[in-house]
């Protein structure tokens, strides 16, 4: 059970994260940035990525990268949750920096990991671990099609794209075409990928990377979400304590006592689900069906916890300026990311070999 504890290191890796984010990511910038142009916060991603080096947290020392594990990319992904900050630290240093482990490509690992490089899966955010794959095509060597829901595409410098000869091929973004789609998350934009005649260069197998990059998404996830559950919880706590009706703090009413504590129950057991996936994504034991139970659990979880938090903030819960409504958007974006709840559910009946309900 001591992997489900956090290291000394990793405590000290979060109080690092955790103070950068206090200082750069209010609340009523991430909200400013929503309402413009530019939703991501490059100053901040070249903070974490290359001031920090957290882009590299995945990739072995040798390839440029930190040498770290799943446990430590978990507890960035939580303080970046709980910040709901706007950038591409779980499409770029997760899910595209897996899909290249997967195909050793060194050249382009380094980039990303050194944080000057951002790349993006160009599979839906939607897709599940193991659920069939939209590809492009190949004719006379160039990739022609179209990718919808890509996650973080707008900001990617290169895409990492599956396409139907069975290849991963890596394209420049400036090759493609990029349509912003309307998404519920403003802090995570999706967008349509339009291929017409795209040089690509293939780095490796689509199936057995896309499959890795998807697991490691989905388990890391997990992780993100607790990080919102944590905040909603916590901020609602401190609302209550603070407002008053009848001249007493409504948090002493024993209605709200009773939802708060079982938000923090459900909130506890997903922390418990989200650090047992990390550590088996970093000790790669039943990562699988660790990394099922996880996701099966964290998106009710979450979106509880975000529900909860505008409903008892009362009205100013429900105005655009308090941040709640972020938090939301987010839990709710990621309860259909990388499979829903029930598509985990299943996979984790079919894996135990136990009829789905």
């Amino acid at each position: 059970m001591t992997g489900l504890l956090y290291s000394e290191e990793e405590e000290a890796l979060r109080a690092a994260v955790r103070d950068l984010l206090t200082d750069h990511c209010a609340a009523a910038d991430v909200i400013a940035r929503t309402e413009s142009d530019a939703p991501h916060d490059r100053s901040l991603w070249k903070s974490l990525a290359e001031g920090m080096g957290l882009a590299g947290l995945l990739v072995p020392e040798e390839l440029g990268g930190q040498g770290a594990s799943h446990r430590e990319a978990a507890v960035v992904l939580e303080e970046l949750g709980r910040a709901v900050a706007p950038v591409p630290y779980l499409t770029s240093a997760v899910v595209a920096t897996e899909a290249l482990l997967a195909c050793g490509d060194q050249e382009l690992l380094g980039q990303l990991a050194s944080g000057r490089t951002i790349g993006a899966l160009a599979v839906g955010l939607h897709t599940a671990p193991g659920a069939d794959l939209r590809t492009v095509r190949v004719e006379n060597g160039t990739l022609h099609g179209e990718l919808t829901g890509i996650a973080d595409a707008a900001v990617a410098d290169v895409l990492l794209v599956p396409a139907a000869d069975g290849g991963l091929y890596a394209v420049a973004a400036d090759a493609v075409t990029i349509t912003p789609q309307v998404s519920l998350d403003l802090t995570r934009p999706l967008a349509t990928v339009t291929l017409a005649g795209a040089a690509g260069r293939r780095v490796g197998d689509a199936e057995p990377a896309v499959r890795r990059a998807l697991r490691a998404a989905a388990g890391l996830l997990a992780a993100e979400q607790l990080g919102v559950a944590d905040w909603a919880l916590t901020e609602t706590v401190r609302y209550l304590k603070e407002r008053k009706q009848f001249n007493r703090p409504v948090g002493g009413f024993q209605a709200l006592k009773h939802r708060l504590a079982q938000l923090w129950l459900e909130v506890v057991n997903l922390r418990a689900a989200a650090r047992a996936a990390a550590d088996a994504l970093a000790s790669g034991e039943d990562s699988d069906v660790t990394v099922a139970v996880a996701q099966a659990y964290a998106a009710p979880v979450a979106v509880h916890a975000a529900e909860e938090a505008v409903q008892l903030h009362g009205g100013i819960g429900m105005t655009w300026e308090h941040p709640a409504h972020l938090y939301l958007k987010r839990a709710k974006a990621d309860s259909i990311a990388y499979g829903t709840a029930g598509a985990h559910r299943s996979a984790l009946a079919g894996l135990v070999d136990l009829q789905a309900p």
